[in-house]
């Protein structure tokens, strides 16, 4: 068996953790198909995932894109999401520090949120997301 490519995230919650690059595969040995190089763990892809597969976590940090919003605005900029749903995706990318949330000593108190450098880094695939969905046949827009 050859030794994997391994390389280190920058970013990471806490601490550096090592990434094994996907490369699981199928083999044919005499009649049976055998996986080798499987992922022991959540591979990456899982786990880029599980940080923005969220409902509304894509467009929230999209929407933070050019500078801090306001929550109110950003509530109004999602259209279609709850004020429960958007304080609950802020939450999470407030706890995997992807956004910072800054209260504003205003009358009444408003909460302002703006990307973080680490949320910034997810921009440029979900730039390539929204080209990739805009270019969807309209067979396909109507599954999502």
């Amino acid at each position: 068996m050859r030794d994997k490519e391994t390389n280190i995230n920058q970013y990471t919650f806490g601490n550096l953790v090592e990434d094994t690059i996907l490369d699981a595969h199928l083999k044919t040995e005499g009649r049976r198909r055998v996986v080798s190089d499987a992922c022991a763990g959540p591979c990456p892809i899982e786990r880029g995932m599980r940080i923005l597969g969220g409902k509304w976590t894509g467009s929230i940090l999209w929407h933070l894109k050019d500078g801090p919003v306001r929550f109110n605005d950003l509530a109004r900029m999602l259209g279609g999401a709850s004020k429960k749903m958007v304080a609950e995706r802020l939450r999470q990318l407030d706890e995997r520090g992807l956004v910072s949330r800054t209260v504003l000593q205003t009358a009444p108190v408003s909460v302002e949120y703006e990307i973080t450098e680490f949320g910034q880094t997810a921009l440029s695939f979900l730039d390539a997301l929204r080209i990739w969905s805009e270019s969807l046949p309209r067979d396909q827009i109507d599954l999502a």
